[in-house]
């Protein structure tokens, strides 16, 4: 698995948020989700939630409290944050929200349990 993690590692943030995308768009395909059926309201939730994270983001960078390895980053970054910390900000939310819908929408009502 080693050879994985050494072959593209300016790839690894980035990898691991397209992951977690795939990994839960069938939340919203098969098991309806409706969370990208209902933009104003993923815009204002990621605006609602995304905000303040990335502004303490900002401040602690600008501080030195931490730090991005330009090692796993893709180096591209707006201001002090690499893009991939900014996409986090908007796919764990989006990952939340489409378990979170697949939960509500309870698809598995439909099966017919016998006992």
């Amino acid at each position: 698995m080693s050879w994985l993690l050494d072959t593209a590692p300016s790839w690894h943030y980035a990898g691991v948020l397209l992951a977690c995308v795939l990994v839960t768009l069938p939340l919203e395909l098969a098991l309806g989700a409706r969370v990208y059926r209902q933009p104003r309201r993923l815009l204002l939730t990621l605006g609602l939630v995304g905000t303040p994270f990335v502004v303490l983001d900002w401040v602690a960078v600008g501080q030195g409290l931490w730090w991005f390895s330009e090692r796993h980053t893709l180096g591209v970054n707006l201001g002090r944050l690499p893009l991939e910390e900014l996409a986090f900000f908007a796919v764990v939310p989006i990952c939340a929200l489409l378990t979170h819908g697949a939960v509500c929408a309870r698809p598995w009502r439909l099966l017919r349990w016998r006992r």
